[in-house]
């Protein structure tokens, strides 16, 4: 069995926030502690308030305070060296790096917050460092490596009741098995993922289990469901300020609607994504819904060689940002369009 879920992000005088606290209430209480933490606290709370900062910010988008926020987190933890806090640091610090894109400092970052974890004893700290770098090795197309870190993690947050992890690792799981043309087993960890996140407690968890429900329900033709069940996550992603949770879902939507030949209200949803991605600066996503919108284009009646461009333009503006599994899926679609008439 698991516990009701929490939030071990939130620490010191945050603690008591909830894993559902909406960002904009997490992000002013953690301002205000950092506050007093610097007129009064202890580098360890400044640290502290510090993470709860780095975090609201992250998933809200303004990515430039969450990066001065973690790492200011990091050298104040050093400052007394509290091992523990400065893993802490490099798990938000290695998280936001994921969501720029930079997946090689992602890894490093999430690897030495991992071995500091270790070094302080701290379990959690260890286990969320660890989940990290199996994320972000599927992410960039690692998925054989990722899928044993996944299982790893599931057996651990099973054998500790840890609710968040058991979601996340069935969630990563599933993406995987989806992947792999395995739609059945990629339902049925959605769907464990689901239930165990709505009875502890976790809607963030529940509304990304939702969208992988989706993505499921609609390649297997059943599109009324899958928008039926992205509109169930977007009320979670709307009150909980989850921006980039936010972006994908409507990402999702334009996949939905375009694999039910919807093609012009796909390619209004995949620009509606893309406006999203670029506000909170997520290339991957910005990525994915540009490639989504070509294809819903294409099948509009743009004109080829002018698709063919654009997506050529795509391919190169992911040279550099080591998202190679998203860059292979722009090859594919080029690809596959020069190949029909």
């Amino acid at each position: 069995m698991y516990g009701k879920a929490f939030a071990p992000e939130y620490q010191g005088a945050l603690r008591e926030l909830s894993v559902n606290t909406a960002y904009e209430d997490v992000l002013a209480a953690a301002r205000e502690r950092e506050g007093r933490a610097e007129a009064d606290g202890t580098p360890l709370e400044l640290a502290q308030a510090r993470l709860g900062v780095a975090e609201a910010c992250r998933r809200l988008g303004r990515l430039d305070e969450a990066d001065a926020a973690w790492r200011a987190s990091y050298h104040a933890a050093k400052s007394v060296s509290a091992q523990g806090a400065m893993a802490w640091a490099l798990w938000s610090g290695g998280t936001l790096a994921r969501q720029c894109g930079k997946l090689n400092v992602a890894v490093r970052w999430l690897t030495a917050g991992r071995d500091l974890a270790e070094q302080a004893g701290d379990i959690v700290a260890y286990g969320y460092t660890f989940a990290g770098i199996a994320e972000t090795l599927r992410i960039r197309g690692d998925h054989e490596e990722a899928r044993v870190l996944h299982e790893h993690v599931l057996a651990e947050a099973r054998r500790r009741g840890e609710s968040r992890h058991i979601v996340w690792a069935l969630e990563g799981l599933a993406q995987i098995d989806r992947f792999a043309g395995d739609l059945d087993s990629a339902w049925n960890r959605f769907d464990e993922a689901a239930r165990t996140a709505e009875e502890s407690g976790d809607e963030r968890g529940h509304a990304w289990a939702l969208r992988g429900l989706a993505d499921v329900s609609s390649l297997r033709g059943d599109h009324d469901q899958a928008l039926m069940l992205l509109s169930q996550a977007e009320q979670t992603c709307r009150q909980m300020d989850l921006s980039s949770a936010l972006a994908y879902n409507r990402k999702m939507r334009g996949n939905v609607l375009f694999r039910a030949s919807w093609y012009g209200e796909a390619s209004r949803t995949y620009r509606d994504a893309r406006e999203k991605f670029r506000v909170i600066g997520e290339p991957r996503g910005e990525a994915l819904a540009q490639l989504g919108l070509l294809k819903s284009l294409d099948k509009l009646g743009r004109p080829r060689p002018d698709t063919e461009r654009d997506l050529v333009a795509l391919r190169e503006s992911l040279q550099s940002r080591e998202l190679r599994h998203t860059r292979q899926m722009v090859e594919n679609t080029i690809e596959e369009m020069t190949s029909r008439p």
